[in-house]
């Protein structure tokens, strides 16, 4: 298990994005919640720049222990909550200024061979963030070849899912799939060698899997539902995805719930426009540039987007105006 470190100006991951998110959301002031807490970057970051309170989220209870060393240095400015982010105006309890959220695995998960995250390391196929409930190795070992293989589709666009998925149930045939370089060797023995600069071949399936273990992609839209709830008239919400399916969700939310949603067919009856929830504030999603990537290459793929709460009463999306895969999880034939 990685040490912790107690100190607050030593931390055991480098935030992505937080330059041009704090930018991005100045002046900061109030309380804001850190929906996916993890080594408490964003959260320290904010309160740094001027948030009078942070309340930090996390499912993760690992995240939480490992901020008890240096968590009580902001007395009652900081508080933490164990807890789902698709709960986030639950657990705030009170109208917020700003909601962050960073999606995806953290870091300091990823390092942690234990918690079956990474296809580099070798530990058990685990890849829950809660740490309860079915397991990867559930996951991969009961489900029927077509499940597995929409799951990669759909979660990981991978297009060879049908060779890797019918690849795992002949070797969970032979012996049930418990670790997590075993997984990640039957992948790769389905795909061409990767060339140079090429991510691993098992970067997608491990991608898909962790979704669907966590159920990701429904935390993703109720929580920005929940902070639709939650933020008050000017409330900022930021958001930090990492592939494209999670960054089409948060933009397509941001775009129909700012009042930018097409008519569909000039045909169809126009339909009734309700007043638009959120304004947009960064009109494009914003990377990492040159200096930020060479302190931190897991960068690379990030994408920042921003938006503003208006006054207008919360509402709801439906999932698969989001681009939401809908996948039929079944069990084992």
């Amino acid at each position: 298990m990685a040490q912790r470190d107690p100190s607050p100006d030593r931390q055991p991951h480098v935030p992505v994005l937080l330059r041009p998110l704090l930018a991005a959301v100045a002046p900061i002031s109030g309380v804001w919640l850190d929906g996916t807490f993890g080594a408490g970057g964003y959260a320290r970051g904010l309160l740094a720049a001027g948030a009078d309170r942070v309340i930090g989220v996390d499912r993760d209870p690992l995240a939480l222990d490992m901020a008890a060393g240096w968590a009580g240095d902001y007395g009652d400015r900081l508080r933490l909550v164990q807890g789902t982010f698709s709960d986030l105006d639950q657990h705030a309890g009170e109208p917020l200024d700003g909601v962050v959220l960073d999606l995806g695995v953290s870091s300091m998960q990823l390092d942690q061979a234990e918690r079956g995250f990474s296809f580099l390391k070798d530990g058990p196929l685990d890849m829950r963030m809660g740490q309860e409930g079915p397991s990867a190795a559930d996951l991969v070992n009961e489900a029927d070849e077509a499940a597995l293989a929409d799951i990669l589709y759909h979660y990981g666009e991978e297009r060879a899912s049908r060779r890797i998925a019918r690849a795992i149930v002949a070797a969970r045939a032979v012996e049930p799939i418990t670790t997590t370089l075993r997984l990640a060797d039957i992948v790769a023995g389905c795909l061409p060698r990767p060339k140079p600069g090429q991510s691993h071949p098992a970067t997608r399936s491990f991608q898909a899997i962790r979704i669907a273990v966590n159920a990701e992609f429904s935390e993703l839209v109720e929580g920005l539902e929940a902070a639709e709830r939650a933020l008050k008239p000017g409330g900022l919400l930021a958001v930090v995805t990492f592939h494209s399916l999670e960054d089409r969700i948060v933009k397509r939310f941001m775009q129909l719930r700012s009042g930018h949603e097409g008519q569909g067919s000039r045909h169809a009856p126009a339909r009734a426009q309700s007043a638009p929830a959120f304004e947009p504030v960064t009109r494009k999603a914003i990377g990492p540039d040159e200096a930020e990537l060479a302190e931190n290459p897991r960068a690379r793929s990030a994408l920042l987007r921003v938006a503003r709460r208006t006054s207008a009463p919360a509402g709801h999306v439906d999932p698969a105006a989001l681009g939401v895969p809908q996948i039929n999880r079944k069990g084992r034939r």
